[in-house]
C-alpha cells in the first residue's frame, strides 16, 4: 500500500513539473480581438503576443524577407464570417492561418488555409491569398504585438514602432 502511495505521489509530481515546463514554453501571452464591421462581417483574430524586448524588428525578430508566423506559439488564426475583399482581392468566408513576410518597404500578408498548427509549420501551397501593403511608423511604440480591428474593416498590426494595416470589406 505504501508503494502505491509513493508511486502515485511521484507520478503526480512528475505531471505537475511537466505541465509547468510546457507552460513556460508559451512565454508570449495569448490574445484575441473580434469586431463586426459596419458592413456586417465579423472579423476575429486569435494570436500570441511576442514582445520586442529591445530587439530590432526585421533583424533579430520577424526577419525581413522571410515568412513569419505573425505572432508566437500556434499559428495566428484569422476568421471572417462572410466572403470579403482584402485589399481588393477575394477571400472566402472561413478561418485561416495568418502569416507575413516583413520588409522595410512592404509587408506581404498571407492567408493560409491551414490555421490549426504550430506557427512555424507553414506550407506555401496552402495559401488562399497574399496581399502586399506598405508599413507605417507608429507615434507610440507597442511592446507586445497587438492587432486592432476598426468598424470600417481596417485591421492594424502594431508592434514596436511598426504599423501594418490592411482593409477587409
Amino acid at each position: 500500500m505504501k508503494k502505491i502511495f509513493v508511486l502515485t505521489l511521484f507520478v503526480s509530481l512528475f505531471t505537475l513539473v511537466t505541465a509547468s515546463a510546457q507552460e513556460k514554453k508559451k512565454a508570449s501571452p495569448p490574445a484575441s480581438v473580434k469586431e463586426t464591421t459596419s458592413s456586417g462581417t465579423t472579423i476575429s483574430i486569435d494570436y500570441s503576443q511576442p514582445s520586442v524586448k529591445g530587439r530590432t524588428i526585421g533583424v533579430e525578430i520577424a526577419p525581413f524577407g522571410k515568412v513569419w508566423r505573425t505572432g508566437a506559439n500556434e499559428a495566428t488564426a484569422f476568421e471572417v464570417s462572410k466572403a470579403v475583399k482584402v485589399q481588393g482581392k477575394d477571400l472566402p468566408a472561413g478561418k485561416y492561418g495568418l502569416y507575413t513576410i516583413p520588409g522595410e518597404k512592404e509587408w506581404t500578408i498571407i492567408f493560409n488555409k491551414t490555421w490549426k498548427q504550430w506557427g512555424t509549420n507553414y506550407t506555401e501551397a496552402d495559401d488562399a491569398l497574399r496581399v502586399v501593403v506598405k508599413p507605417g511608423k507608429a507615434t507610440t511604440p507597442t511592446e507586445q504585438m497587438t492587432f486592432k480591428i476598426e468598424k470600417s474593416g481596417k485591421v492594424n498590426l502594431l508592434w514596436g514602432t511598426t504599423v501594418v494595416a490592411f482593409t477587409v470589406k
